[in-house]
């Protein structure tokens, strides 16, 4: 089961600090995370994949990004 993480309208760092603390929380899975800028994208998937997360899809979408997180 996959939680969704909405971070739109957030500036950084907000959006990376609002990932990783649900990543720890979740700790493996899917985590999906909607951002809506180039920025937060980026860093939002550099975060997650500095804890062992794998970024496996990134959709663009009417209001921003799409980000799949996943982690065994």
């Amino acid at each position: 089961m996959s939680s969704t993480l909405d971070a739109r309208g957030m500036s950084c760092p907000e959006p990376v600090l609002l990932t990783l603390n649900k990543l720890k929380e979740l700790q493996k899975g899917e985590l999906r995370v909607l951002v809506d800028t180039d920025t937060s994208r980026e860093n939002v998937m550099r975060a997650a994949q500095s804890q062992g997360w794998t970024v496996k899809e990134v959709k663009t979408a009417e209001s921003g990004y799409e980000l799949l997180l996943g982690k065994q």
